[in-house]
C-alpha cells in the first residue's frame, strides 16, 4: 500500500502506467450533489441557518411586527444561502479531483483538490468490504477494509472513507453512481487475483452521518 505525490499521470487517475498484465478495470468520481449531503452534510447547514434565521424574525416580530421579522429574516437568509453554496462548490472542487480505480491487481485512489495525492491498495491487502447505497438513487459507497497492521490516516483520507470509523480507518470510493455495479466489479477483480477471495460484499444500510 502506497501514496505517491506529485509523480506525472500517464493516464488520469493512475500514478504511472500499468505493468504488463495488469488491465484497468473501471474509474469513476463521486456523486457532487451526494457528496455535499453525505459527507459535507450541506443540507443539515441549510437548514441549522434557516432555524436560527426563523428564530431571529420571530424575536424581532413582537416588536416590529411582520416588516421588522422580514428585514431581520433577510440578511440571516442569504448567510444560509451563502453557506450552502460554498459548501456545494467545496464539495464539487473534491469530487472533481477524485478518480477511483479498479485494476485486476489492486485500487487506487487519486484524491486531493488542493493537493494531490494517490493512495494504491493491493487486493491482498483487502480482508473484506462493505456497500452502502441510496435505494432511490443508486449511487453508494464501498468501503474497504484493510487487513491487521495495515493503516491510513483518517485527515489524509477524508472525505474518502467509511465514516464512524476513525479508530480503524477504512477506505472508501464515497458517493460513488451505480455503486452496487461497482462492487460486483471489485469483488470479481479480487477474488480472480488472489488464491482465496479475501473480499466478501456485505450490503450495509445507508452510512451513518460522520
Amino acid at each position: 500500500m502506497s501514496d505517491r505525490d506529485f509523480d506525472f499521470e500517464p493516464q488520469p487517475g493512475l500514478p504511472k502506467a500499468l505493468p504488463e498484465g495488469e488491465t484497468l478495470l473501471w474509474q469513476g468520481s463521486p456523486d457532487s450533489a451526494a457528496l455535499a449531503r453525505e459527507a459535507f452534510k450541506a443540507n443539515w447547514v441549510l437548514g441549522y441557518l434557516l432555524v436560527i434565521a426563523v428564530w431571529r424574525a420571530s424575536i424581532a416580530f413582537p416588536d416590529g411586527g411582520f416588516g421588522l421579522s422580514v428585514a431581520v429574516f433577510l440578511p440571516y437568509l442569504a448567510l444560509a444561502l451563502a453557506a450552502y453554496g460554498v459548501v456545494r462548490l467545496l464539495a464539487r472542487a473534491v469530487a472533481r479531483a477524485a478518480i477511483y480505480s479498479i485494476t485486476t491487481h489492486r485500487v487506487i485512489l487519486r484524491i486531493g483538490a488542493a493537493l494531490q495525492v494517490t493512495w494504491t491498495i493491493p487486493f491482498t491487502k483487502i480482508s473484506s468490504a462493505s456497500l452502502a447505497t441510496r435505494p432511490m438513487t443508486g449511487t453508494g459507497t464501498i468501503a474497504l477494509e484493510l487487513v491487521e497492521g495495515q493503516h491510513i490516516s483518517y485527515l489524509a483520507l477524508w472525505p474518502h472513507l467509511r465514516p464512524g470509523f476513525a479508530r480503524k480507518v477504512q477506505p472508501a470510493f464515497r458517493c460513488i453512481p451505480d455503486a452496487a455495479q461497482v462492487a460486483r466489479i471489485l469483488s470479481d477483480a479480487a477474488q480472480t487475483r488472489v488464491n482465496e477471495p479475501v473480499v466478501s460484499f456485505t450490503t450495509a444500510s445507508p452510512i451513518a452521518a460522520e
